[in-house]
């Protein structure tokens, strides 16, 4: 049971994480080091002669309220949230680049004709944009280094601009590979019995969740 001093440091701590969205870790020290500082401003009042109601009461006060500080709380929240799909998004889009083309190497469809231009035109596009996305995300990674230094208002910005960029590059790397699995299906019924587009299938689509969450996950973040 809390002590009867902390109940409303306690409420305004409640308050302070309902409002906020981001990575639970950080939210989780972001919050503990606010209860520290509070009822560490507690104990100092009391010592002052104030009785525990009182204590409390200009210790939220000093401490500021939600508006006050959910700004640069949610500002920090958002940079971590976009270091989260960073190393995510570097971590998917280096084995789709590295190996995206083994799932059907060696296959017995491979020494076949040439698939439509259509076809080959899409399975470059996966190829790029899962480069971009690498890219972008390496960039990002960057930025919430900066960002993690610097107060400046318009590292904010930038964040949001480079986490939608990485966020829509994500979107269209994810829907352009679903299709060209789809095509690829289309165009050759062994693929469906084919042991690597299977397995490529299944981790693609492990992956792809994964990054689902963690976007979903910044969309909050900065919303």
């Amino acid at each position: 049971m809390p002590r009867c001093h902390e109940i409303l440091v306690e409420d305004h701590l409640r308050d302070l994480a309902g409002l906020l969205r981001g990575p639970a870790r950080v939210k989780a020290d972001l919050l503990t080091e606010a209860r520290h500082g509070l009822l560490d401003a507690v104990e100092a009042y009391r010592a002052e002669g104030f009785p525990p109601a009182e204590a409390e009461r200009r210790a939220v006060t000093e401490f500021g309220s939600p508006a006050q500080l959910l700004p640069a709380w949610q500002a920090e929240l958002a940079v971590a949230a976009l270091r989260g799909l960073s190393l995510r998004v570097l971590a998917v889009a280096s084995v789709i680049v590295v190996a995206g083309d083994l799932t059907w190497r060696g296959s017995s469809w491979s020494d076949g004709p040439r698939p439509p231009a259509g076809y080959r035109l899409l399975s470059a596009s996966v190829h790029w944009l899962w480069l971009a996305a690498f890219v972008i995300a390496a960039a990002a990674l960057l930025l919430v280094r900066v960002a993690a230094r610097s107060a400046n208002p318009g590292l904010a910005v930038l964040v949001r601009l480079v986490g939608a960029g990485l966020t829509g590059s994500l979107a269209l790397g994810v829907l352009t590979g679903a299709g060209l699995f789809a095509w690829s299906i289309d165009l050759w019924d062994a693929a469906l019995t084919w042991p690597p587009m299977i397995i490529g299938s299944v981790l693609a689509s492990a992956g792809y969740l994964w990054l689902g969450r963690a976007a979903r996950g910044w969309v909050l973040a900065v919303r």
